[in-house]
Formats: structure tokens, C-alpha cells, sequence
């Protein structure tokens, strides 16, 4: 019997605008990488977005390399959802 598992996969950004022009692809990974990348994240409380064409797209850039002009405005619709996240989150915090 053959498994036809989907193998996950994962990518992290960073973006620093004293460091560099554009966000950068500081991790990315399949299988038990991608479950450290995510487990990282989510120990940290970064919010986690899926997008599998994105991620596909950002999956053929350099780990430390700023990504391609093309999909700054993907990656910055990326940024904005975690800025929402961020923003329902400390609300939360701040009505308990």
C-alpha cells in the first residue's frame, strides 16, 4: 500500500527596514523542519498564515536572500495580517 502523504513545508520572513530594502527568507524547510519551523513559531507567538501559493513562490528563494520585487505586495499583505494578529492579541490582553 503506497502513502501518498503530502509533505509539509514552511518558510519564515523577517523584515527590518534599518537592515535591509525588503523582507528576507530566514528559514524554510519540509517534513520535520517545516514542523520546527511552525513548533518555533508558535512558541514565540508569531502568528502562522497558509498560503500554498506563496509558498511555493518563496520556496525557490536562498535562505538570507530579500525576496523578489515581484511579491512585495504578497508578502506585504503577509505583514499586515500579522500586524492585525499582533493588534487582537494585545487587545485581548489588555481587556482581561
Amino acid at each position: 500500500m503506497s502513502e501518498n502523504k503530502i509533505k509539509k513545508e514552511a518558510l519564515a520572513l523577517r523584515y527590518d527596514s534599518e537592515e535591509s530594502g525588503a523582507p528576507r527568507v530566514t528559514a524554510k524547510g519540509q517534513g520535520y523542519i517545516a514542523e520546527r519551523i511552525l513548533e518555533n513559531a508558535q512558541e514565540a507567538g508569531v502568528p502562522v498564515q497558509e498560503d500554498p501559493t506563496l509558498l511555493s513562490l518563496l520556496s525557490e528563494i536562498n535562505i538570507n536572500e530579500e525576496i523578489p520585487e515581484e511579491l512585495y505586495l504578497a508578502v506585504a499583505e503577509v505583514f499586515a495580517f500579522i500586524y492585525r494578529s499582533d493588534k487582537e492579541m494585545k487587545n485581548r490582553k489588555d481587556s482581561m
